[in-house]
């Protein structure tokens, strides 16, 4: 019987070819160009290639396909700084800004036309200006890779908590998706022209990592998905005799019954309730809305216990703004977590300067 989570390790090192080629035992970064401006100056995405002396298989980190969520560009930074040659068994691929004229905007989607470079894979060689932006960078740098790690963040006027979206019903999906460590995973195939989605459906596994917020760094979600990338390294033995991550409790939200969002069914100003911690019972407080004179207040209560995975932080909505995202947790699960927030190691979330409630102390 096939494995169908193996990966077949070429027996030699081998080239890394996008329009150039990156030897074994060769570390490159470099501009690639996969647009032009008005002025038809080249529109380039900066690329590290780490290709190692021993065979092994090729992953590869993007980040900023958003152009304003940025923790991951961070991370790819550090992870394309952190390894040599020397150090992987096979090709670390990081394509640190995927998203460079959203990037130089501080905006989320491609400027002037609005489009959204993640529903645009694979992308077409003659198609719109997101669908030619995605068609070289998939074709030269995903799927040319074994696995994939996609780094996002919120949108802005949210955070969203740390964890992983994947298909975890695909075998080789769930297993680098347990290599990453996330304690929590919303599974699904993602939505219509996500990377995720157009790599996993291509024959590169690929998980999407949620991460905080826009347009800031946040170094203790940070330090931890660099932590998921040397687990994944280790796991395919692209760092031999490095440990795997096996975090203390993981809970896969599977279905829509599982996680709701929260919407306010009125205008108003928003005062946040819950905190300081995400983890919320059912019948809790998580939010109120009230006019502005004061004199009408109607609370937003969770309708089961769970995890507040993503949150609105503009303090105004109007009817139908979604106020929260919020997974189920059950019994066993909620133990595992009160037990780590009463030893304060809940996430990373209140640690190390790490911010994740609106009105907290940086």
């Amino acid at each position: 019987m096939t494995d169908a989570t193996a990966i077949d390790v070429p027996e030699s090192s081998r080239p890394f070819r996008y329009d150039g080629k990156v030897s074994p035992g060769e570390k490159r970064h470099f501009r690639y160009e996969i647009s032009e401006t008005y002025l038809g100056d080249p529109v380039e995405v900066p690329v590290t290639v780490i290709n190692g002396s021993e065979p092994g298989p090729r992953l590869c980190l993007t980040a900023a396909i958003h152009g304003d969520e940025l923790n991951g560009v961070k991370v790819c930074q550090q992870a394309a700084k952190r390894y040599s040659p020397a150090d992987i068994h096979g090709t670390l691929v990081v394509v640190h800004v995927v998203n460079v004229p959203g990037y130089q905007a501080q905006q989320r989607y491609i400027p002037i036309y609005d489009q959204d470079l993640n529903r645009s894979f694979p992308g077409q060689e003659q198609g719109n200006t997101a669908s030619r932006m995605a068609h070289e960078v998939f074709e030269r740098f995903v799927r040319p890779c074994d696995l994939c790690l996609d780094f996002h963040t919120s949108t802005r006027n949210r955070t969203t908590m740390y964890h992983a979206r994947a298909n975890v019903s695909d075998p080789a999906v769930e297993r680098l998706t347990r290599a990453f460590g996330a304690n929590l995973v919303l599974s699904g195939t993602g939505d219509s022209g996500s990377l995720r989605a157009v790599a996993t459906a291509s024959g590169t596994p690929t998980v999407a990592v949620e991460m905080g917020k826009a347009h800031r760094f946040q170094p203790t979600l940070i330090e931890k998905a660099l932590a998921g990338v040397e687990s994944v390294l280790a796991e395919y033995d692209m760092l031999p005799g490095r440990p795997v991550l096996h975090p203390g409790w993981r809970r896969v939200i599977g279905d829509d019954t599982e996680k709701s969002w929260l919407r306010a069914d009125t205008g108003g100003l928003v005062d946040m309730q819950w905190g300081p911690y995400p983890l919320v019972r059912a019948g809790d407080t998580i939010c109120t809305i009230t006019d502005h004179f004061g004199e009408e207040e109607h609370a937003v209560s969770a309708p089961f216990t769970g995890l507040l995975v993503g949150v609105l932080e503009n303090p105004v909505a109007l009817p139908g703004h979604p106020l929260c995202h919020l997974a189920a947790v059950d019994d066993d699960t909620c133990a595992e977590i009160q037990a780590e927030i009463e030893s304060g190691e809940f996430d990373g979330y209140r640690v190390n300067g790490g911010r994740w409630r609106a009105g907290e102390e940086d």
